[in-house]
């Protein structure tokens, strides 16, 4: 088996189906893709065939339409006694994801990977490489059942160009209510970042080495000298909340691909260094000679970021 016979994606974000659609595209013979709203179709255009799901409202959870979506892969799966993966669902790997994710698993009884940062088809086998201990480990998971489930972290797959040859009609299937439904009685309105680090070329990445929210300035000033996006380290958005959470990098947060990554003040701890790692250069800068971003960067400079910085950035505008 050179390739899994169907691989379905399903995202509860648009902006997650295009890598996907390129990870189902690399895997699978048949691509079908399930989209919220006919208005999502331009975002699937990769696929093969093409459903969106009725009866989708603003207050309606994710969560209720694992029985809609397993009657669904259930009424396409080729049946075939052989432990291995005929069947392969990908979804991105969001609070939603993984919730809708844990329901297919027992509705289907299949193997469910969350977080999945690599997989690979080798004689015929799937395997997925996951995140594990909060990213201080790797675990890389052999799949043996007929259907398999993998949430995928952002940026696992170069996402593919919207230059599809054809556009599908979406094919409607009519929602079929859980025994348990989750209902969502308000919704009030969250600020969120539009910014998407994972398809950024160039980021300048800041942590702990910042003493004041006020500092910032310097570090915009240096990511706008060299056309880069500004990201941070987990305590710089989840402790202090002086960034938005889209720009954490890290094990619960974005994942690099970029070409450069340039790391301000930031220690190098494992927790970080998973979402950092993917870019194609790392440059550190720490006042601290030991710490250990020098151990993952491809250049590094000991010295502290407050004389650093300015100076570099006047190099860079003149």
């Amino acid at each position: 088996m050179s390739k899994i016979n169907q691989v379905w994606v399903v995202s509860d974000s648009a902006d997650r189906y295009a890598d996907l659609l390129a990870g189902a595209k690399q895997f699978g013979e048949h691509v079908s893709a399930v989209i919220w709203d006919e208005s999502e179709a331009l975002q699937v255009q990769h696929a093969d065939a093409v459903y969106v799901l009725s009866g989708k409202s603003e207050q309606q959870r994710l969560e209720n339409y694992a029985e809609t979506l397993a009657a669904l892969i259930q009424n396409t799966e080729k049946d075939d006694s052989e432990l291995r993966t005929e069947t392969l669902i990908l979804l991105a790997a969001t609070r939603r994801g993984k919730s809708l994710a844990a329901r297919l698993s027992i509705l289907l009884q299949s193997a469910l990977i969350n977080d999945a940062t690599s997989l690979a088809l080798e004689n015929g086998e799937l395997y997925a490489e996951h995140r594990m201990y909060g990213g201080l480990a790797f675990g890389r998971e052999k799949i043996n059942t007929p259907t398999a489930i993998v949430t995928v972290s952002s940026g696992v797959f170069e996402p593919l160009e919207a230059n599809a040859p054809h556009q599908l009609a979406p094919m409607p299937v009519s929602y079929i209510p859980p025994q348990h439904e989750l209902l969502c009685k308000a919704r009030r309105a969250k600020s969120v970042s539009s910014i998407d680090l994972s398809k950024a070329r160039r980021v300048v990445g800041i942590g702990r080495g910042l003493a004041a929210k006020d500092d910032l300035h310097m570090i915009w000033d240096l990511a706008a000298a060299l056309n880069a996006e500004v990201g941070c380290s987990r305590p710089i958005a989840e402790g202090e909340h002086w960034m938005d959470r889209e720009r954490y990098i890290g094990v619960s947060g974005v994942l690099l691909k970029t070409d450069v990554y340039l790391a301000l003040g930031i220690s190098g701890q494992i927790q970080h260094m998973v979402g950092g790692n993917g870019a194609k250069t790392i440059v550190a800068i720490n006042k601290d000679k030991n710490a250990p971003i020098f151990q993952y960067a491809d250049y590094g400079l000991v010295g502290d970021i407050y004389k650093v910085v300015p100076a570099l950035t006047e190099l860079l505008q003149h």
